[in-house]
This record gives C-alpha cells, sequence and structure tokens, in this order.
C-alpha cells in the first residue's frame, strides 16, 4: 500500500511540473507559416525560370517555374535570407520574415552576370591623320580603343565618300588596323570606327577624312599573280633612276582578270576575264572602274588561256579575238559580231594583231598542243597577204605588228622542242622585215642561257622593246624587261620583277 502511494505522488509531481513548464514558457511550441516570391529580370521585370532558390539558414531549395515564382510552405516561423542562383546572372538576396499562419511573398531582381562590365573607350583615330591629302588609292587605317575589363575587342569600320551615296561596312574586325584597296582616285573618304565588348552599347569614334590622289598617267600595264587570281597593275618606270613609280592594282584580287591591252584613242583598257565558265573581253577605265562585257554569245577560246591574245583597231571602236579555228571582230560595245577568218585545216588561231592603218593582221596558228606554228598575214576579208612562218615545229609566240606595218616582233623556240605542258627551252625574239622578208634575232647573244624572252611588244616610238624573261624550267620568276633596239648595244634592263604580259603604251 506504501508502494502505490509513492507512485502515484511521484505521478501528481511530474504532471504538476510539466504543467507549470508549459505556462511559465520553459518549453517552446514550434509554429509554422509560408514563403513565396518571383524571380525577375532587374532591367525589364521579365519572370526568369529554372532560377535555384534556397533558404538560409535551414538550406532549404526549389526552382522557379515557367512565370519565375516559388514556394516554400509550412516553414518554421523565425528570419530567412532568401538567395537566388543561376548561370548568367548575379547572386541576389532578399530578407524574410516568416510569420505564423501567414504568407510571406518576396521579389528577388537579378542582374545578368555582366551588370558590373565596363565598356570600351572611344576609339582613336590613328591613320591616316584627319584631312590628309594626296594619298595612294590603298591605304591602311589604323585606330586604339581600350576596355577596362580586357574583354576582347570587335571592331565596325564604316566608309563613305563625297561622290556617290555608298557605305563601306566591315565588320568583325579584330585587329586595330585594316587595309582599304582600289580606292577612286580623286575621291575623298570619311572614315568611322565603332568598338564593341558584345556587352555593353558600341562605342563610335570621331569622324575623320582622307584624300586620293589625282589619277597618274601611267603608261605601263601588266599582270601580277596573287593569291589564285590574275591581277592587273598600271605603273610608270623613271629611267634615269631606275625605279617603279606610281604603280597601282586596277582589277580586284577576288577575280581573274589578264591579258591587259591598252588602247589611247578609246582611253580603255581591254582584258580578259572569266564568266560563267567563259572567258570574254571586259573593257574598263585606266582607274579599273566601269568595267563591261564586250563578247558574249562567241567567247575568247583556245589552247592555252595564258597565250591567247586579240587586239584592238588604232582608232579604238572595235576589236578582234580568237575562238578556236575562227578569228572575229567585235565593237566595243558588244554589238557588229562577225567572223573575218577561218583556218583552212582546223589549226588554231592564238594569236593576232592589227596593224596600224587597219589593212592587215598578223595571226599566229598551232595545233592543239601549241605546236606546229605558222604566221599569217591577212586582210580584213581574210585573205592571207604573207606567209611569215609555216609550221614551225617548236612555239612561236608575241606577234606585234610595227606602227609602220613593216616590221613584226614575235618570240620563237629556236630549238624546236615539244612538251605536254607547253615548255620551252631557248625562246627568242625576232623582228620580221617584210621589205626584204629577213629576221633579225634581237635576243642574240645578251640573252643568258637557259632563259627564254617571251611575250615581245614594241615601245610606243619603237626604239625598244619590253618582254618577259624567265628561266625554261617553266616554274621560276618571270620578270618584264626592256631592251634598246639602237642597233649597237642590245642592253637589257629589268622593269618589274614577278611580272607578265606587259603593255606600253
Amino acid at each position: 500500500m506504501k508502494n502505490k502511494l509513492k507512485i502515484f505522488v511521484l505521478l501528481f509531481v511530474l504532471s504538476h511540473t510539466f504543467f507549470q513548464c508549459g505556462v511559465d514558457g520553459g518549453v517552446d511550441v514550434i509554429t509554422y507559416g509560408d514563403l513565396t516570391g518571383k524571380v525577375v529580370k532587374k532591367e525589364n521585370f521579365e519572370p526568369i525560370e529554372n532560377v535555384k532558390v534556397t533558404l538560409s539558414p535551414t538550406n532549404n531549395t526549389t526552382f522557379t517555374n515557367a512565370d519565375g515564382e516559388f514556394s516554400f510552405e509550412r516553414i518554421e516561423v523565425q528570419e530567412y535570407s532568401v538567395r537566388a542562383n543561376k548561370d548568367g546572372y548575379l547572386d541576389t538576396f532578399e530578407g524574410a520574415n516568416v510569420s505564423e499562419e501567414n504568407i510571406v511573398n518576396v521579389v528577388l531582381e537579378m542582374d545578368i552576370s555582366t551588370a558590373l562590365n565596363q565598356g570600351p573607350t572611344q576609339p582613336n583615330l590613328l591613320t591616316p591623320e584627319d584631312e590628309t591629302t594626296d594619298l595612294e588609292n590603298t591605304v591602311t587605317l589604323t585606330w586604339e580603343s581600350t576596355d577596362p575589363d580586357e574583354d576582347e575587342l570587335l571592331y565596325t569600320i564604316e566608309i563613305r565618300n563625297n561622290f556617290n551615296n555608298e557605305i563601306i561596312r566591315v565588320e568583325n574586325i579584330t585587329e586595330e588596323s585594316y587595309e582599304l584597296q582600289d580606292l577612286k582616285f580623286g575621291g575623298k573618304y570619311f572614315w568611322q570606327v565603332i568598338a564593341s565588348d558584345e556587352i555593353n552599347p558600341e562605342v563610335a569614334s570621331g569622324i575623320n577624312s582622307f584624300t586620293i590622289k589625282e589619277e597618274p598617267a601611267n603608261r605601263f600595264f601588266y599582270v601580277k599573280s596573287e593569291g589564285d587570281n590574275n591581277v592587273i597593275y598600271s605603273s610608270n618606270f623613271n629611267f634615269d633612276t631606275n625605279e617603279v613609280e606610281n604603280e597601282i592594282r586596277i582589277t580586284s584580287t577576288n577575280v581573274n582578270s589578264w591579258r591587259p591591252r591598252k588602247n589611247n584613242a578609246a582611253n580603255l583598257i581591254a582584258f580578259l576575264r572569266i564568266k560563267n565558265n567563259e572567258v570574254h573581253i571586259h573593257t574598263m577605265k585606266t582607274n579599273g572602274e566601269d568595267v563591261r562585257q564586250v563578247t558574249s554569245s562567241v567567247p575568247v577560246a583556245g589552247f592555252n588561256l595564258n597565250e591567247i591574245d586579240f587586239s584592238w583597231s588604232t582608232n579604238g571602236s572595235r576589236l578582234i579575238y580568237p575562238n578556236f579555228d575562227k578569228l572575229y571582230m567585235i565593237n566595243k560595245d558588244g554589238t557588229g559580231l562577225q567572223e573575218i577568218f577561218s583556218t583552212a585545216d582546223g589549226s588554231l588561231i592564238t594569236e593576232c594583231d592589227w596593224s596600224e592603218d587597219e589593212s592587215k593582221i598578223a595571226i599566229k596558228t598551232n595545233n592543239a598542243d601549241g605546236y606546229n606554228s605558222s604566221i599569217y598575214i591577212i586582210d580584213l576579208t581574210g585573205n592571207i597577204l604573207n606567209t611569215v612562218i609555216s609550221n614551225n615545229i617548236g612555239a612561236v609566240g608575241g606577234l606585234n605588228l610595227s606602227a609602220s606595218g613593216n616590221q613584226l616582233l614575235f618570240s620563237r623556240d629556236i630549238t624546236d622542242f615539244q612538251s605536254d605542258d607547253y615548255r620551252q627551252l631557248d625562246t627568242r625574239m625576232f623582228i620580221y622585215n617584210f621589205t626584204d622578208d629577213s629576221f633579225r634575232d634581237i635576243s642574240d647573244d645578251d640573252k643568258e642561257a637557259g632563259t627564254n624572252d617571251l611575250d615581245p611588244r614594241f615601245s610606243p616610238n619603237e626604239s625598244r622593246v619590253i618582254f618577259v624573261n624567265t628561266s625554261n624550267d617553266g616554274v621560276s620568276q618571270r620578270n618584264i624587261m626592256e631592251l634598246n633596239l639602237d642597233g649597237v648595244n642590245l642592253d637589257r634592263r629589268r622593269l618589274f620583277s614577278n611580272a607578265v604580259m606587259p603593255d606600253w603604251e
């Protein structure tokens, strides 16, 4: 009985103690509330999906839905720090005091991760200096700009001019320089550089100007190989100082252009260019502008496009050109096409030249390999007036009639060598005299052994000859030379290096 009484007293004491602790607050009762929120872009308040939201100190996490919304239900009542985290954005924090049976709502605004990034400095235009004049028609622009965050910068150049409404815009330049080519002689250009770090707004420079010099009256025209294309140049040569002057690229490096022939009466250059997989004669101004196609229905064609040549009439109104075994005449505007000669044996016409008085034409024929060549003189009705060479075994080329029409300049391989790649071993220059049917070897002993003299042309006063000299290996450098025809000293002089197909007007 005493034991039962002790147990009853103990239970009474414990229950009384527990009751007192509850009344006095000695043991906390846990209460709960809800937290909702939304994550948006700081600049426009658009919702951001799939943002990781973390509560501290509990480290509970959730992710926003397509509307940028999130929620934490039945979380302990207390103060929280709400953190939003997503790649491409800066982390952002908001405080929240969750109370019992209340829904607390927070909005977190997130900046993109580059929000603190600074933009580039305004580009400073260096060269050419503002209002520079008398520049060549190839100009290198230079400038400078820096980025405080050392971001890689991309540049855009805008170029305007004073002669038309064209705006040249070159984008995505990574260097602080750019070369402008084939600018118009006498033109004034205005240029501006725009810098971008692809994060901040673009920054534009001021506007500078420069002026190209007036077009020089160049007398030499020739071809250089650049990349995969032939490019036509013009220049002058100072015979007193042995220096090239005013060399100008007059056709683009993006297209294949060759065999320039200047006509002074028309003040145009005719040349060959591929159009729609055919070779056609085109004309252009001496500065390379106003390119026009002449031939169309009957293209220029033959055994080797690098060997084919055509000729102007003296007054610049017409041209003659070969198409396989036929010779055609056409007006410079592309009208009036007519056939004027056809070979009797089907041999190919490769070159032609028209006399000053337009009464006779020199033509060179050959077989499909370029050999077994003949040179004929015909009239405009196709009658053969003279046979200069007949069925020469080796290579022949470079026809050029003198102004009087009494002499014909050409080249011939005296070894009579033949090969599949049209290699020549000892090609020399000759002048044929119509008066006495004589031949003069003007290459003479001055030509270096193992080389070829090719593509000869009379100078305008016919006191000199311009031509190409190169090794007979077929792959070495080709140089344009000139030879004095004073009858005593056949001195050679190099004019232009790495150049072919000369014309001197």
